[in-house]
């Protein structure tokens, strides 16, 4: 997971921002061998790994030193260091994003399907930050400056906006916050009779067992999505209008796989499928087809689209 706040002693290594571990306060392990901690924290890291890095200086303190082989646990620090050995063996993602705006403030980006926004997981340089941090005509020599404000699955594809400005930062994130952005999805999935639009769909969404899915719960509502049309694009598939209200992970899916109409080509609702079962010539039929907001700065009102297709 990457640092919020870094050393400054530790800038993005290709556009890769250092990693970083929170150390337990547990005095009783205070002064034993970080190696051993290390070790135990992950266990799928054999030893040798983490003592060469150590040995390479590879592994940081808060102040961004280098930690010698022998460095002992410290209760309530944080380690920094690079994943650089898991994006060497990163699969290439076959798909390129198109950049709609830039200006002193933002980036307006259209994401392909299948492109993480984020670094996480065994995504690092293949995601869509990665490649815009990595473009100078997009930054003023920092590339740590270009944050997303918001996020989209990397299943889906569509619209996603960055700020370039870490000043600006707060201003689109309080539009964000107060719901003051208007987003619409589009998505293609099985006809169903009955449906009267606008149709809301209001329940409570929350983590599943496992830890990448959703599932909603008999919980007080959290989740509100309206669907507001429906248009025939085939014998037996729709295209669905889809406005989310609120902003709870998987949402879109979770919704339309309530209704019995899972979007086209979900490859986690309403049943998942294996983890290496990726298919690029199924991409998840889902578009974040448009957001539109009043910018703080100007008072203009903003809409960008998306060029993809479904």
């Amino acid at each position: 997971m990457a640092a919020m706040n870094t050393p400054a002693a530790l800038p993005p290594i290709d556009g890769i921002r250092p990693s970083y571990l929170h150390l337990p306060c547990d005095r009783r392990l205070a002064d034993a061998p970080l190696v051993d901690y290390l070790c135990c924290r992950f266990p799928y890291v054999p030893r040798e790994t983490w003592l060469s890095r150590l040995e390479k200086g590879g592994i940081f303190d808060e102040n961004g030193r280098p930690l010698p082989p022998d460095a002992p646990f410290v209760p309530g620090t944080t380690l920094y260091y690079y994943r650089q050995a898991i994006a060497e063996d990163e699969p290439r993602i076959p798909f390129r994003e198109e950049i709609l705006h830039v200006d002193e403030h933002l980036i307006v980006v259209d994401k392909p399907h299948f492109l993480p926004v984020v670094p996480g997981g065994r995504f690092l340089r293949e995601t869509l930050l990665t490649r815009l941090r990595l473009c100078p005509e997009l930054h003023n020599g920092k590339p740590e400056d270009i944050t997303p404000l918001h996020r989209l699955d990397k299943d889906t594809a569509g619209v996603v906006l960055f700020c370039r400005r870490p000043e600006s930062r707060r201003a689109y994130q309080t539009l964000f916050q107060e719901r003051r952005v208007v987003k619409t999805y589009e998505a293609l999935a099985a006809a169903r009779s009955g449906l009267h639009f606008p149709l809301h769909l209001h329940s409570c969404i929350e983590r599943g067992d496992a830890f990448f899915l959703m599932r909603e719960t008999a919980g007080a509502a959290n989740a509100h999505t309206v669907i507001e049309a429906a248009e025939a694009v085939s014998d037996g598939l729709c295209r669905y209008r889809l406005s989310p209200v609120s902003g709870k992970k998987h949402q879109l899916r979770v919704h339309m796989a309530s209704l019995g109409i899972p979007i086209l080509n979900d490859p986690l609702y309403p049943k998942p499928l294996p983890a290496d079962s990726t298919d690029y010539a199924k991409p998840l039929k889902l578009l974040a087809r448009a957001i539109e907001f009043a910018d703080p700065f100007s008072g203009q009102v903003r809409r960008f689209e998306s060029r993809r297709t479904l």
